[in-house]
């Protein structure tokens, strides 16, 4: 006579409705006392049996709710439900969510989560290594580490194999690198705004290096042309970089929000902003909405990246530069070059943009910021001049011994 099984070592048995050989696995019970199982089938009794080993496993491992029947595109998906419930950019999920469907769900979405190998993850990452760049390699290894994250606290996996793999490949190249306005240039793009609507964007965003994403949003009553000249200390005019385009209109890190002194020029283009837009509001009449914005559209809301772009494209051409190789960013990083130019320390200058540390101003800024710091030198050459004159110090030889 055969042997029963033990309790917990499940049962192979032959469905006859079916016509498979069934493995069934008991994982626990509800309140009601009803069982939980979880069931598989084969073709013979051998697949079945070697089914409910896998059951087994599985259960052992903590995924006593996987399946081959939950697949790396529902993992993803039902991460992302949460993912766009979160109080978030809605560009940022709408990008997220292609990265999902053009990258992830076409190559790897129809694996079973459960069989999804370390070296399936690997090959998928190196295919995409040969077509984008590395910081979308990174993405996509964050969205799929963070699905199957979610899964396997749902017991549908019992460990994440992103975890397991090496290195992330280097992508084919790092896109379009940033680049800096020299002086001359910035001069150029300065007058060619002169008669433009994005004048005192321009202006603003060249001679105080606020983001292009804290420009959008920013407010009349963030803005102070007059400053307190009679206060002690005087306060000059300024601007209060205090929300973003983000979520919640937060600032990228706490250090960006800051109140950033306006040059002279820069208060001047926000003084004919301001007329202007009262004329454009007065031709809008009541298509005007209200909201209080700085650089508004002509019916008052605010201006989204596109337009934005646009319309700085328009006055870099009329500057004699080539439209399409240049991006309203730049002009951040055209501040930081030409103060760094001019001598200012980069402790100042990342103060000014906002970042947490000079190391950050350093990492996004390396090629804009002077890579030697001759303060120190120029001090010392004043203090201590040379001289010909001999030292009395024997002279140093280097002889082999």
């Amino acid at each position: 006579m055969a042997s029963r099984r033990s309790r917990g070592d499940g049962t192979v048995y032959w469905s006859e409705d079916r016509q498979r050989w069934i493995a069934e696995l008991t994982i626990g019970y509800r309140p009601n006392g009803k069982r939980i199982y979880r069931k598989a089938s084969g073709k013979t009794k051998t697949e079945a049996k070697n089914k409910l080993k896998e059951l087994i496993r599985a259960v052992e491992e903590g995924a006593t709710n996987a399946s081959t029947r939950y697949t790396v595109e529902q993992a993803v998906n039902d991460w992302l439900v949460g993912y766009e419930r979160g109080e978030r950019d809605p560009n940022t999920v709408k990008a997220v969510r292609s990265l999902v469907n053009n990258h992830i769900v076409p190559t790897i979405g129809a694996r079973p989560l459960v069989k999804l190998e370390v070296d399936d993850v690997e090959d998928w990452l190196a295919e995409k290594a040969e077509v984008l760049v590395t910081s979308t390699l990174r993405n996509l290894r964050s969205i799929l580490r963070r699905a199957i994250n979610r899964a396997q606290v749902r017991k549908r996996v019992p460990y994440n194999v992103v975890l397991l793999c090496d290195e992330l490949p280097a992508g084919k190249g790092t896109g379009r690198p940033s680049k800096a306005l020299t002086l001359a240039q910035a001069e150029a793009v300065l007058a060619a705004a002169e008669s433009s609507p994005m004048r005192a964007y321009i202006v603003v965003s060249l001679l105080t290096g606020a983001r292009t994403e804290e420009m959008r949003p920013l407010t009349w009553d963030h803005v102070d042309l007059l400053g307190k000249p009679d206060a002690t200390p005087a306060v000059p005019p300024n601007i209060k970089v205090w929300r973003s385009v983000r979520a919640k209109g937060e600032t990228k890190t706490r250090k960006s929000r800051r109140t950033l002194a306006l040059p002279e020029r820069a208060v001047r283009a926000l003084e004919d902003h301001r007329v202007a837009q009262k004329a454009v509001k007065a031709v809008a009449g009541e298509d005007w909405r209200e909201q209080g914005l700085v650089f508004a559209t002509k019916v008052g809301t605010e201006r989204d990246v596109n337009n934005v772009r646009r319309d700085f494209r328009r006055v870099i051409k009329a500057a004699g530069l080539n439209p399409m190789q240049w991006t309203p960013r730049e002009l951040r990083h055209s501040f930081v070059s030409i103060l760094s130019d001019g001598g200012m320390p980069i402790e100042e200058i990342s103060r000014l943009v906002g970042h947490s540390s000079t190391a950050v101003t350093e990492l996004v800024y390396r090629k804009q910021i002077r890579p030697v710091v001759e303060s120190g030198a120029i001090a010392m050459d004043r203090l201590f001049p040379a001289t010909d004159e001999p030292t009395g110090l024997p002279p140093t030889t280097n002889q082999a011994t």
